[in-house]
């Protein structure tokens, strides 16, 4: 059978796992999703909302440095950080399309939570805003939001594509 890939999309043939055909693979290696996942991009958090609800959610600011866990800031006296809190496990998904339509995402449980600190914010702050503007906005989040909690998620599973120039 003869399939025909997007110009630029990588293809590999899966396996067929429990009698089903997956077909081409165009999932990234590893250097290459955690590569992808370093760049300050906007992730969408999912947690789980409860029974009978669909998962919250939500844009979302993250860290991470290759080989590291993806860490999260968010409010102590937030929804999400309950939800997160009772589920102990969440989901970060990033994706573009510009220059090719690429997708990362990574699930798993919570490794630990750590008060939020002034320089936590400033860290995340800076890998998003341009440098004259983080003062401002950490001032901002201080004031606004309250205290912090930082959120370490322990890697687990991954699913990663780059479809190429469809």
């Amino acid at each position: 059978m003869s399939t025909i890939m997007p110009p630029g999309a990588k293809a590999r043939i899966d396996e067929t796992v429990g009698g089903r055909t997956y077909g081409e693979d165009m999932s990234l290696s590893r250097a290459e999703r955690e590569q992808y996942l370093a760049q300050p991009k906007i992730a969408s958090l999912a947690v789980e909302a409860g029974p009978d609800r669909a998962p919250l959610v939500v844009p979302i600011w993250y860290q991470y440095e290759v080989g590291g866990q993806p860490w999260i800031l968010t409010a102590t006296e937030s929804r999400k950080l309950d939800l997160i809190r009772s589920a102990g496990r969440f989901t970060l998904a990033i994706d573009d399309v510009e220059p090719t339509i690429r997708y990362v995402s990574v699930s798993g449980e919570v490794d630990r939570y750590e008060d939020g600190t002034h320089d936590d914010l400033v860290e995340m702050s800076a890998r998003y805003l341009p440098a004259d503007k983080v003062e401002g906005y950490v001032a901002f989040a201080e004031k606004e939001h309250g205290a912090q909690t930082k959120v370490y998620l322990r890697p687990q599973q991954w699913v990663s594509a780059d479809l190429g120039n469809v």
